[in-house]
């Protein structure tokens, strides 16, 4: 079966800084995969890079088949894609950011409607009655037609959730999604990736939310400067972790 994301040898440099230091990665269809790790270690990058928000320097990226930025053009060339064709395949990925980069002039139901309406050239009533859907879905029906400054920020990010699955993505990106709120919003959010997740939905998550990790994620991998140290279930990389920076991390996060 052909994996959902799939990296070989990933580098990404900017500058003379490495940040990615030849990544290896295969998350299967319906996978929950929780990254983890210190600040600086390559996480979100890796992320943005899955969905050419950052173009790779080394090594290929294939979502669900496909390969990231590229056609191919014979057994070893690959010609890159021009920028209409990457946004047709970001089209298939969501992705949700530690900020909420809603609109402020838009409500809640509007945020969410946009886009399929724009990108997809869905009619206006039916991306309205999806948006609602959707925001019925995230528990926030009765704030449909508040603007974002009357939310507060885990309600935010619940529409920028439902914003992100609008465009019906085959997959989702969560870049620290809770890092931003207060600590008593977190709960909010998590209990919406944990429905996204139960719905069988393909998810990489860079998260610090350990305990979330152990108890969604069916895989955690550990990064530290630009490279994978360690990968396996949450039992095993979290209560038996083999490599001694992992214990290192762990010790100071648990």
């Amino acid at each position: 079966m052909i994996p959902m994301v799939k990296a070989e040898q990933v580098y990404k440099h900017f500058g003379r800084s490495p940040v990615l230091k030849g990544i290896d990665l295969a998350v299967r269809n319906g996978e929950v995969v929780c990254i983890i790790g210190p600040s600086g270690s390559g996480k979100s990058t890796f992320l943005r890079c899955i969905n050419h928000l950052e173009k790779i320097d080394g090594g290929q990226l294939w979502v669900d088949g496909d390969l990231v930025g590229y056609r191919r053009r014979g057994a070893d060339r690959r010609q890159v894609m021009r920028e209409k064709e990457v946004a047709a395949q970001r089209r298939q990925i969501g992705m949700v950011f530690q900020r909420f980069n809603l609109f402020p002039h838009m409500t809640a139901l509007e945020n969410i409607a946009e886009a399929p309406v724009q990108v997809k050239r869905e009619s206006r009533v039916a991306a309205r009655d999806r948006a609602f859907e959707l925001l019925e879905r995230v528990g926030l029906a009765a704030k449909a037609k508040s603007y974002p400054a009357q939310l507060s920020g885990g309600q935010q990010q619940r529409v920028a959730i439902a914003r992100a699955l609008a465009m019906e993505p085959k997959l989702m990106l969560f870049d620290e999604p809770t890092s931003a709120l207060d600590p008593e919003l977190v709960g909010e959010v998590l209990d919406v990736m944990r429905q996204l997740a139960a719905d069988g939905l393909t998810m990489v998550i860079v998260t610090h939310e350990i305990g979330f990790a152990r108890e969604v994620c069916d895989s955690i991998v550990f990064m530290d400067d630009g490279v994978i140290v360690e990968q396996g279930t949450p039992g095993k990389v979290l209560s038996d972790p083999t490599y001694g920076r992992t214990r290192e991390f762990l010790s100071k996060v648990l």
